[in-house]
């Protein structure tokens, strides 16, 4: 597995969590508001991570804005 498969496969994982974070966020999952601001935090972190991945494979890889160009952006497959 090379750089570019490892970071998809990371990338995927954040964005399925990202989406679960969603779901529950949007059908009444909640629990109270610790539960909630704990979500949103979370979901944060993810997209943190997500931009920082993004921000190192263009600075450090001549193909790294082909790599993620060919990312799901929402991830299709779970």
């Amino acid at each position: 597995m090379d750089v570019a498969d490892f970071a998809k496969h990371v990338y995927k994982m954040l964005e399925r969590r990202e989406q679960d974070i969603a779901t529950i966020l949007t059908s009444g999952g909640i629990q109270d508001m610790e539960n909630y601001r704990l979500l949103v935090g979370e979901m944060q972190g993810l997209n943190y991570a997500k931009g920082e991945m993004k921000s190192l494979l263009e600075k450090n890889y001549e193909d790294g804005e082909d790599i993620i160009s060919t990312w799901p952006h929402t991830s299709e497959e779970k």
